[in-house]
């Protein structure tokens, strides 16, 4: 074999086996960053869950004080500025 054809040999390699590292890494890293995604997106649905558990507590205690308490509109007397005494 001659020097060139030695050569190009060991240059079509190199770059072969440099092709092959990178696509591995470059699969490694978009693995890496859509799983980071799926636990940007389990996260998101536990706050939601919260939100709404926070959300069905707080409705919960508005009708259980509703039972408890007679709630009247103020403004349904002269803008709530009635008269004391007329």
């Amino acid at each position: 074999m001659s020097r060139a054809s030695k050569l190009t040999l060991l240059g079509t390699s190199l770059f072969a086996l440099g092709t092959v590292v990178f696509v591995h890494y470059q699969q490694k890293a978009e693995q890496g960053a859509m799983h980071q995604g799926v636990i940007r997106d389990m996260e998101q649905q536990r706050l939601k869950r919260e939100r709404q558990a926070d959300f069905d507590l707080q409705r919960a205690l508005e009708a259980e004080y509703k039972k408890e308490q007679t709630v009247r509109d103020g403004s349904s007397n002269n803008g709530g500025l009635g008269k004391v005494g007329s």
